[in-house]
């Protein structure tokens, strides 16, 4: 048996989590998927690891919901690569998401708080 402890694994995302990770990450200014998924385990701590299977149907739902828009551009190592960004209504929903995320951040703390 090893006395080494473990890492803990990463967070899993709560519904609707991502979405506004994303959208939020985009704040910063258009970028593409990995470059979005580095930044999320960068500023996270790496406690969000982001699959593309989880990245890629959030990129798509936040373009269906126009929230982000896209288009091809060669990134900074030679490659072709679809850069997203926000539109007005992705500012719009950043900032009211990012408002419901942290009241229930808040209601979360209060409740585990009072009972320890």
């Amino acid at each position: 048996m090893s006395t080494v402890d473990k890492p803990p694994a990463p967070l899993e995302f709560i519904q609707g989590t991502l979405d506004v990770l994303v959208l939020s990450s985009l704040q910063l200014g258009p970028n593409h998927a990995y470059g979005i998924s580095l930044h999320l385990q960068q500023q996270s701590g790496n406690e969000f690891l982001v699959d593309n299977g989880s990245l890629y149907p959030a990129l798509q739902r936040l373009l269906q919901r126009e929230w982000v828009a896209a288009q091809w551009k060669t990134s900074p190592n030679g490659r072709r690569a679809r850069y997203y960004r926000l539109t007005p209504a992705g500012r719009k929903q950043v900032v009211a998401a990012t408002s419901k995320w942290l009241r229930f951040v808040e209601a979360m703390g209060r409740v585990l708080a009072a009972e320890s």
